[in-house]
């Protein structure tokens, strides 16, 4: 006797469930959105139940094996470096990116580079033909001999290949066109690419298959589908490009096995993808003649120091209401330092319109900016110009206090392998041994801090 095949009904806009059908979705509000989606029966109990695993054992936690995953080397070190020391074997990442970004170009380089050493992969096109992909390899230089390619969509014949040839490497390009038999919407509909991403997740799991799935962006830059689909995968990463269109910024936004927040830097040229060895000097390419307002500053991405240009512009406002206007950092935060920059800093500059902004596209989501932005603010009101070889980095408090800040001696040693000579740095964060070629100074409140600025 056959068994019931159990069904939900799922929105396609928002992924809301409903025991039985409706016209409109509560959760979103949207008409005729709710499709039925099965759950389970005899096709997907005897042809999915095998990537699902055996049946699980209940196990004490000490004897949980703690042995350290494989890692592939992907022969790019700053794709290597945003997945935590290179590709686990098992995992599952999801890599994003608007259109043009350049996915399918890393994903190619670093499957090409996999490859030659040996290892096994496949790489399944669902929206180009393996003509196009083939012209790519052979405009880029690629070793093509020993990729695999398959052109396909459904998630089922997918993984009755991967029975058959075995991949260590497997890319889906993209899960928005994948489809899986136990959905009944359209492909790219959030149940579609829930499911097939769940689907293909089990799979990767049984049998130890790192798998790529390229996903698409929406208008606001986020990944398009169902939120569900960032909780399935072990790795999210995001591709962008700064204000300069040839380079590109990798950023972990979700690593399960490494640091979140991790950037890595690459050039776009007609040979692919190149790495930036020095993403700092990509943002130091400062005209020869110094302007007031513009400040550097040293950040902390991921594991490793970044120094970025600040500038910041002060004008006398025209209508009657000044604005303030930050881009790179919370529009929030430039409110708060300005309060504190009037209250404990002396300088007033509530009837002045006020703009900020990271150089290079950089966003900025720690506090060590502070320091550096409100100094650029002093020196574009004050129209004095601070000197190419100077760095300031710190946290503001309410109370007017320079906060330290984390791995304070890193970023000295970086700024001063890149030729920098002053710094303004809290002074909790004064090194013990005098660094060569650097004059250091501490700062414990803002108003010292602006002491010095006046001094330069």
């Amino acid at each position: 006797m056959s068994k019931k095949i159990k069904t939900a009904f799922v929105c396609d806009q928002c992924g809301a469930d409903y025991p039985r059908w409706g016209g409109q979705c509560t959760s979103c509000g949207e008409w005729n959105t709710i499709k039925e989606v099965r759950l389970g029966g005899a096709e997907r109990n005897t042809h999915a139940a095998g990537y699902a695993g055996s049946r699980s054992e209940v196990k004490l936690l000490s004897e949980v094996n703690l042995s350290q995953a494989e890692r592939i080397c992907s022969g790019i070190s700053e794709f290597d470096r945003v997945l935590g020391g290179g590709i686990v074997c098992g995992s599952v990442v999801l890599i994003g990116g608007a259109p043009g970004a350049g996915k399918s170009t890393l994903l190619l380089q670093a499957i090409a580079n996999i490859a030659a050493r040996g290892v096994s992969v496949l790489y399944v096109s669902g929206e180009e033909s393996l003509q196009q992909i083939a012209e790519r390899a052979h405009r880029l230089k690629l070793p093509a001999d020993k990729i695999m390619m398959l052109a396909e969509t459904s998630v089922q014949r997918i993984c009755d290949v991967l029975d058959q040839v075995k991949p260590k490497i497997l890319v889906i390009d993209s899960i928005q066109v994948m489809h899986t038999q136990e959905a009944e919407s359209a492909p790219g509909s959030v149940s579609q690419v829930r499911e097939s991403a769940s689907y293909l997740t089990q799979y990767a799991k049984k049998h130890d298959v790192s798998v790529f799935m390229v996903g698409h962006v929406t208008k606001d830059q986020s990944l398009a589908g169902p939120m569900t689909l960032s909780h399935i995968v072990d790795t999210q990463v995001m591709l962008g490009s700064t204000d300069d269109a040839r380079f590109r910024v990798l950023r972990a936004d979700k690593n399960r096995f490494g640091s979140v927040g991790e950037l890595g830097f690459f050039a776009m040229d007609s040979s692919g993808l190149k790495e930036v060895k020095n993403p700092s000097a990509m943002f130091l390419n400062r005209p020869d003649k110094p302007s007031s307002g513009s400040v550097i500053t040293v950040l902390w991405e991921g594991t490793r120091p970044l120094l970025v240009e600040i500038q910041a512009l002060v004008t006398d406002c025209q209508y009657g209401n000044p604005r303030r206007l930050a881009v790179g950092f919370d529009q929030n935060r430039l409110a708060m330092l300005l309060a504190v920059l009037s209250r404990h800093g002396g300088v007033v500059t509530a009837t002045d319109e006020i703009y900020a902004n990271v150089v290079g596209g950089i966003k900025v989501t720690e506090t060590s900016s502070d320091l550096a932005i409100v100094v650029g603010i002093v020196s574009s009101l004050r129209d004095k110009v601070i000197a190419h070889d100077t760095f300031f980095f710190g946290e503001i408090g309410l109370s007017g206090e320079i906060r330290p800040v984390a791995n304070g001696h890193a970023r000295l040693n970086d700024a001063a392998k890149h030729g920098f000579k002053k710094a303004v740095i809290p002074k909790s964060n004064m090194p013990k041994k005098a660094i060569e070629g650097l004059e250091i100074h501490g700062v414990s409140t803002l108003s010292e801090a602006l002491e010095i600025l006046s001094e330069m």
